[in-house]
């Protein structure tokens, strides 16, 4: 009787637990490029794509839409606004065309036909101060990014037409003031127009966003910091974001674990270091005390104490390559990879250095698939490629961003596939036919064409012995 007491006890606090972190968070994510009546925009759907599937991974629901029509945003805004009543997070991100009048920002929808201030302040475009307040007003936090700091496409036709009276028509946004529990990022400075970025990519304020604002354990203000960094570099010093905040706690869109596995082995130093305060140098540390183990005790405490982490998809593999014993087919990830490798950040810009045209983005996708991390070879960059290459830099412990530098794509083409990559995906599927059709007449069987990811298998066998280890260690206590 005693233990069904402690076991009903044990998931009334794992069921307490669970509806804790269960917060409801809710975004609306638009991009407007396809302007009938002024210059049209290549980025801003690109960008909201890429935004709403950043979001999607860390628990948003996401209202969604590209190249909207005045009506259409109506409606996407209404829904948005049902959604995020008493939510716990509402997340507000627009990209493109935005205007300033008087002072106060205007969103601008693909239909939009401004010929003057009337026009303006009477519904062809859409105020964004009460639009913030009519849908994220009664949200506990509110986070507003606004990638709209661009050129006023009507200016000259307002200013025209408003000859008999002073208007005031700026470039770019005006400044805002953000309310209690929300924070307001601009892609640039008040009254500065930011940068759209290369045609069929994300802009610089984007990109920036989406490797930031989403890592594990790191706090929203902290990563916008990494966020004008970024931006202040890759656009070498041409455009800095700005924002204004009245949080009054702190906000993590991927919260990291705060608590330590109470029965985690020791580490190979004999030290447990504390999995609190999600600090990624914190578990850089712990990464680094268990990866040469030869125990998979170990290598499970890592797990239970970052079940997320960045190393997970390492851990996994030395988990199943522990469980399977020595192999032939082995190879060393680290060897002869310059140090530098595991701190120099990556980004558009490095990327750029490399000078990577479409047969050897080809090689890199062929490559990545040949070690298990399975993506199309096109040629092109997509924004599968990115996250495939975000989880290879993962794995080997790179610095994450979905981009390439000079020293990353030095390590990626030394690595030793299973077969050596051939000159198109054209030339295999002949040679694959023939094996198939005639085999008799190669000299050896030819290898099955099945790629395997050991994180897989080993994820799944390693579930059970977790969960079993901390509740079997609760019952000890």
């Amino acid at each position: 009787m005693r233990y069904l007491t402690l076991l009903a006890s044990l998931m009334c606090m794992a069921l307490s637990v669970s509806a804790a972190k269960a917060d409801r968070r809710v975004a609306f994510v638009v991009g407007n490029g396809s302007y009938k009546n002024v210059a049209q925009l290549p980025n801003p759907p690109i960008d909201a794509k890429a935004m709403a599937s950043t979001l999607r991974n860390v628990g948003f629901e996401v209202i969604e839409g590209s190249n909207l029509s005045r009506d259409q945003m109506t409606e996407k805004l209404l829904d948005f606004g049902r959604k995020a009543q008493g939510s716990d997070i509402a997340l507000f991100y627009y990209a493109g065309h935005g205007i300033a009048v008087g002072g106060t920002n205007y969103l601008l929808p693909v239909d939009a036909d401004i010929k003057s201030e009337m026009d303006v302040k009477l519904g062809a475009a859409i105020n964004i101060d009460l639009t913030l307040e009519q849908t994220m007003g009664d949200a506990k936090v509110k986070l507003v990014f606004l990638d709209a700091c661009r050129d006023n496409p009507f200016a000259a036709k307002i200013k025209s037409n408003s000859a008999t009276r002073s208007v005031n028509v700026q470039s770019g946004l005006a400044e805002m003031k953000s309310g209690e529990g929300t924070l307001i990022a601009f892609a640039t400075g008040p009254g500065q127009t930011a940068l759209d970025g290369q045609e069929g990519n994300n802009s610089p304020f984007t990109r920036a966003l989406i490797d930031n604002i989403t890592k594990p354990g790191v706090e929203i203000q902290q990563a916008m910091t990494s966020v004008r960094a970024q931006v202040n570099e890759e656009t070498r010093k041409g455009q800095l974001p700005w924002g204004h905040t009245n949080l009054t706690g702190s906000v993590y869109l991927n919260q990291a674990p705060t608590t330590q596995v109470a029965n985690a082995a020791p580490t190979a130093s004999g030290m447990l270091p504390a999995a609190t305060g999600g600090s990624d140098g914190v578990e850089l540390e712990y990464w680094r005390s268990v990866k040469e183990s030869n125990k998979p005790e170990e290598l499970n405490a890592y797990l239970s104490a970052y079940p997320n982490g960045q190393f997970k998809a390492l851990a996994l593999a030395r988990l199943a390559a522990i469980k399977s014993g020595p192999s032939t087919a082995t190879r060393t990830l680290n060897a002869g990879v310059d140090p530098a490798t595991f701190t120099d950040e990556s980004s558009q810009v490095t990327e750029d250095q490399i000078g990577l045209d479409k047969t050897k983005r080809r090689d890199v996708q062929r490559r990545l698939t040949a070690l298990g991390f399975d993506t199309k070879q096109t040629g092109a960059f997509d924004e599968e490629t990115r996250s495939v290459l975000k989880r290879w830099q993962t794995a080997r412990g790179y610095p994450s961003s979905g981009y390439l530098n000079k020293l990353q794509h030095k390590a990626l083409l030394s690595e030793i596939v299973a077969a050596p990559a051939t000159a198109s995906d054209t030339s295999q599927k002949p040679a694959r036919r023939a094996a198939s059709s005639a085999p008799a007449q190669n000299s050896a069987p030819a290898p099955a064409p099945h790629r395997s990811n050991p994180g897989d298998a080993a994820g799944a066998a390693f579930v059970g012995g977790v969960v079993g280890g901390m509740m079997g260690g609760m019952f000890r206590r």
